[in-house]
């Protein structure tokens, strides 16, 4: 039986299949446009993720499927023909920001995170889909007859493909307007973001019967990139933890219950629930820059392939004085400060492009290390903290973050994880048993120069925050 993966992702969507041997093939991977309206504003065209989503299904050929989507990107649409109302609200996008800073003055921050698990921040959809019944008249208007449907990506993907209006607890865990205690949509964060609550979709489980696709395949898993990542990676007991690098650096570690936090650092978050099972729940810290980081430097002429930034032939530049903060939209776990931009702070005359990149690479990792730091504070990792993604190739980035992180890693051969824990869950869900193989490597932590390190990087941030705050 043909069990496929679609991981509808930031820059592209990739369709690829899980063998009976538990190995990916890649079938087809389709790139889709970014726009950039206004500053902060980031967006893209629902129906042209849908259509991405749909040749990957039809190259694919699969009876059982699983879906993987962004996370916190959200949409509006009419639910009498699902026509998007407007773009896709990218979870980079920070127009909102005005409006988290309102409530945090107003005092709301507490209420919000013992509700919903999360700090005040544009990152979360909550805010964007109250943006949308505050700026788009056809989406008030919608609201006020009742045909107004709002939702994440997956829910917008899944009322068009299987006719069924539905997210899973994971994703809408991500929303900041779930109420973890519950595991529903919560009224008063609805009411405090200005969501109507019959416009959000049915809340479902991650896997199981959730519907059919054009074609007759079942879809049997529809999950949050990053939780499906955790999935992949093999992260089943409490302590399990990873990290993927991709446009953004996102760490989760899973945790024997719902961990709460006292104030925004390391998030709870549902990990997974497949259907008739309790819920799963894990941390959660981002870092909003690191592949981005690095094609942004890349369009500005630093370097021009990436062999270029996995070797260096000096000492680390965080030894020579120099840093680079990669708040290129924001800061993110455990900061939460949206108002920070990145810098290089310590340039001389002496530096080149090559130095430049140096420390752009060692920022990713040094920030990085400060999520894990802050995790580990909360639940103690268990065995080394697996690592995919991009990122996870540069051998002088991967070696540098096994400095800074404190623990030891695992690099995974296979690196397509979001897209293997998709597969595996829908396998899973179908009563398939599918083996679960992990070659890789393990890089040990070495702990001799992680302290001067961190501390050099964390004037180095602060400088920047307070800069952002004159």
């Amino acid at each position: 039986m043909k069990i496929a993966a679609i991981d509808q992702g930031t820059t592209s969507t990739r369709s690829l299949l899980l063998g009976p041997d538990g190995r990916l093939s890649p079938v087809v991977s389709l790139p889709h446009q970014q726009d950039y309206p206004a500053p902060g504003h980031v967006e893209q065209d629902g129906e042209a993720l849908l259509a991405n989503v749909a040749r990957c299904l039809e190259a694919a050929g699969a009876k059982v499927v699983g879906l993987a989507n962004q996370g916190e990107s959200c949409l509006a649409w009419d639910g009498r023909d699902g026509r998007p109302l407007g773009p896709v609200i990218s979870w980079q996008d920070d127009r909102t920001a005005d409006v988290t800073e309102a409530l945090t003055r107003d005092g709301a921050g507490p209420e919000v995170m013992a509700r919903a698990g999360l700090p005040l921040d544009p990152y979360f959809s909550a805010s964007k889909l109250g943006w949308i019944l505050r700026h788009n008249p056809e989406a008030a208007e919608l609201a006020r007859l009742g045909h107004l449907r709002l939702g994440t990506t997956d829910a917008f993907f899944r009322d068009r493909l299987t006719g069924r209006f539905e997210t899973d607890i994971a994703t809408a865990s991500r929303t900041s307007l779930l109420n973890l205690a519950t595991g529903d949509w919560d009224p008063e964060l609805c009411r405090l973001f200005g969501v109507p609550l019959d416009a959000l979709p049915r809340i479902g489980p991650t896997s199981g019967d959730l519907g059919t696709l054009p074609g007759g395949a079942r879809l049997a898993a529809a999950i949050v990139d990053q939780q499906a990542a955790l999935y992949g990676h093999g992260c089943r007991t409490p302590g399990a933890a990873k990290v993927t690098f991709g446009t953004g650096a996102f760490v989760q570690c899973l945790t024997g219950g719902l961990v709460r936090p006292d104030r925004p650092g390391p998030l709870p978050t549902v990990a997974w629930r497949a259907e008739g099972q309790p819920v799963s729940y894990a941390l959660d810290g981002g870092v909003y820059a690191a592949a981005s980081a690095v094609n942004w430097a890349r369009d500005l002429g630093l370097f021009r392939a990436f062999c270029e930034i996995s070797v260096f032939p000096d000492a680390p530049a965080i030894d020579r004085g120099l840093a680079f903060v990669p708040a290129l939209a924001g800061l993110g776990c455990p900061h939460w400060n949206r108002g920070a931009r990145g810098a290089w702070l310590g340039l001389a005359l002496a530096d080149r492009r090559e130095d430049m990149m140096q420390a752009l690479v060692e920022g990713i990792a040094l920030r990085t290390a400060e999520v894990l730091e802050a995790m580990a504070a909360l639940q103690p990792f268990r065995g080394p903290v697996s690592v995919d993604g991009g990122l996870a190739k540069n051998g002088y980035f991967t070696t540098f973050l096994a400095e800074v992180a404190g623990h030891d890693l695992f690099l995974p051969e296979e690196t397509e994880q979001t897209a293997a824990g998709v597969a595996r869950m829908a396998a899973e869900a179908e009563g398939l048993a599918i083996p679960e193989l992990r070659p890789g490597r393990e890089l040990p932590g070495r702990l001799a120069q992680r302290g001067a390190r961190m501390a050099r990087f964390a004037a180095a941030r602060r400088a920047v925050e307070g800069y952002a705050s004159t």
